[in-house]
């Protein structure tokens, strides 16, 4: 295993992330303050109590999470399209650096930057409301595993897009809605059939739910398969990449 080199790779991104703190920062502390008043206040006011929590504290892990997905996917994809837009990239190909130690390099730092932002979004909620964990340990390891997962799905976004339009597509046409339609705001048991059962095909329902389970105990499908869902979208998230290099997929032409 080549340390220097995932740590070249590694500090490198969190520098290009530092150089631009204060936006990475501003924008998930009033993206989450602005869904407090209009949801936690406006609405959440005129609401009762969701599982016996109230609304206010119950969107709190579909906010960290929308924050989560997001950042993952955009700092993972815009880490490695950025080198490929330069040409730099061929001096990673070329360095002595393995296929597994340059994702590691890259989405563990895109990883990194988006679990301080869900960190800095729970801070900001507290604010807001008061909560409590119910299970701290579930709730980091749902926070690393999706981290992570996310940051591969970035990743394999900034090899296949050509252009900077194409980062955007999938994050706000595809994860976005799938993320408000899959219980970041509210249960999916207040769903009627059959949209109840066509939201279990949505995958960010088990992200959801199984770190909502973490805070508070309640889950709209069981933390089993919460987690079996979580696993499943991470290996094919790293049979993906490892397609990406063993092919050579918009990398190599």
């Amino acid at each position: 295993m080549n340390w220097y080199g995932v740590k070249a790779i590694y500090y490198f991104e969190m520098a290009r992330s530092l150089r631009t703190l204060m936006q990475s920062l501003a924008s998930p502390v009033l993206s989450t303050s602005l869904y407090f008043v209009v949801f936690g206040s406006a609405i959440g006011s005129r609401m009762g109590d969701m599982n016996g929590i109230s609304y206010g504290a119950f969107i709190i892990p579909g906010l960290v999470m929308l924050s989560l997905l997001s950042q993952s996917i955009s700092n993972a994809s815009f880490g490695i399209f950025f080198p490929k837009f330069s040409g730099t990239i061929y001096e990673v190909l070329s360095a002595p650096v393995s296929p597994f130690e340059i994702v590691l390099g890259y989405v563990g730092a895109a990883a990194t930057k988006s679990i301080v932002i869900g960190l800095v979004t729970l801070l900001t909620a507290r604010i807001f409301v008061d909560y409590s964990i119910a299970h701290p340990f579930w709730m980091i390891v749902f926070l690393l595993l999706t981290s992570v997962t996310f940051s591969l799905f970035g990743f394999m976004i900034g090899i296949w897009a050509d252009d900077f339009q194409k980062l955007q597509i999938i994050p706000l046409m595809i994860v976005t809605p799938l993320t408000f339609l899959g219980g970041a705001f509210y249960s999916i048991s207040m769903l009627p059939e059959p949209w109840q059962s066509l939201t279990l095909f949505n995958p960010v329902v088990y992200l959801i739910s199984g770190f909502r389970w973490a805070f508070y105990g309640v889950a709209d499908v069981s933390i089993g398969l919460s987690l079996a869902m979580t696993f499943l979208f991470l290996f094919l998230c790293l049979t993906g990449t490892y397609w990406i290099f063993k092919t050579g997929y918009r990398l190599k032409s």
